[in-house]
């Protein structure tokens, strides 16, 4: 059994320069030196190599609520910071509520997704069909960021016509997955988290009154034929499901794309075979995920990654390090759209897989292939790539690309 090396988990996140600029670096150190890393001063546990992050992620012992985590923590300070926020998204939730809510929730996104699949791809295609014809133009503003925002809107009943506010509502309200943020950002958080809150509530006295074709029609009828989810969960998880369907769907389109304007051999491969756009979105995922790390905290004592952890003692488990594991991936640090197949951990895993991961892979396959039926040239029109600066999350804030 080794011993714990120490560490700072921060300087491996959005808010190291270099860690911004490329994580990859660090955590292939970390991965080599120190499987498991002890961070004293945030009081939370880092794993990087593939085995043990798939395995804790896919343990359904382990807890996700932050409540359950030591005192002291940083995972303890998130949950005293979003005290009073109401009830914890399905993220954050545990067994038995856990499955209480998710199940229906699932059930109902995935039969939504199945049924207006066509309609999402004529919504993507819209947004791409409305961009320049040639020239230049900024992908993250006319692509990457109102697809996901409009897909999502879509399925879950909104009025288009409020894009925009939904948009600043979710920036404001993913705050809350910071847990260092300023006495601002949480007050932005606040007043987003509040105006979805209003939104959502409204919107689904209506739908009682009046059901559409919609998810949050859906919703409102599993609350009438007796499922047992409170207003405010829903509420909540509704809310959850726009964020969570916009920002990180946006990285995700955003990375891709400049993944393969940087690997032009790769980008030429899925010119000429769209068949490879699947497994192109997956080698996006594995190689440059728009979430870093998840995390869980132990029920009771355990050895993890061969280390002796407490009850109570989170961990975090770095997904960038995991997917980037070369007892795993042969040559992991070179972006192959041609890799075999092998599954990557970018989506999380368990019973805490991401709700929105087929969503997600659909939305990124059609922009893809949409992109590449509209221009006979795609290039990167900037030099400078500058990265958002969020913890646990990695995006691009704007890409400029010269098509024809």
């Amino acid at each position: 059994m080794s011993e714990p090396a120490k560490g700072n988990i921060i300087e491996l996140t959005a808010f190291n320069d270099e860690a911004r600029e490329n994580p990859h670096r660090k955590l292939k150190n970390l991965r080599e030196t120190a499987p498991a890393m002890r961070d004293d001063a945030t009081k939370v546990w880092m794993i990087s190599r593939y085995d043990d992050v798939r395995g804790l992620v896919n343990d359904t012992t382990m807890l996700r609520s932050p409540h359950a985590a030591e005192e002291g923590s940083i995972s303890r300070r998130f949950a005293q910071l979003n005290d009073g926020e109401g009830p914890q998204s399905i993220l954050f939730m545990d067994d038995p509520d856990h499955s209480r809510v998710r199940k229906p929730l699932a059930k109902a996104l995935y039969k939504r997704i199945q049924s207006m699949k066509t309609e999402i791809e004529e919504l993507i295609d819209s947004v791409i069909d409305s961009c320049p014809a040639n020239g230049t133009f900024d992908l993250m503003k006319d692509v990457a960021v109102p697809v996901p925002i409009l897909v999502i809107a879509h399925i879950l009943g909104v009025d288009e016509s409020r894009l925009g506010e939904f948009r600043n509502w979710s920036e404001a309200a993913i705050l809350s997955l910071n847990p260092v943020r300023t006495a601002e950002q949480t007050a932005q958080m606040e007043a987003g988290n509040e105006a979805l809150r209003h939104y959502f509530g409204e919107l689904l006295e209506k739908r009682r009154r009046e059901p559409c074709d919609d998810l949050i029609s859906d919703m409102a009828a599993h609350q009438k034929n007796g499922g047992e989810m409170s207003n405010a969960e829903l509420l909540t998880n509704l809310a959850g499901l726009l964020i969570g369907g916009n920002l990180t769907t946006t990285d995700l389109i955003g990375n891709g794309l400049w993944l393969l304007l940087t690997h032009p051999l790769q980008l030429q491969k899925l010119r000429s075979d769209r068949s490879l756009t699947g497994p192109a979105v997956d080698e996006i995922l594995r190689f440059e995920s728009p979430v870093a790390s998840t995390s869980r905290t132990l029920p009771n004592d355990s050895e993890v990654a061969g280390c002796p952890m407490k009850g109570t003692q989170t961990v975090f488990c770095s997904l960038h390090s995991a997917n980037r594991d070369p007892d795993i991936f042969e040559e992991p640090d070179q972006f192959d759209i041609t890799r075999p197949k092998k599954a990557h951990v970018a989506f999380g895993g368990g019973q805490h897989l991401c709700i929105g991961a087929p969503l997600a892979r659909i939305e990124a396959r059609r922009v893809l292939e949409r992109l590449l039926d509209r221009y006979d040239t795609i290039e990167l029109a900037q030099d400078e790539i500058i990265w958002r600066q969020l913890p646990f999350f990695r995006g691009i804030e704007e890409l400029q690309i010269r098509v024809s």
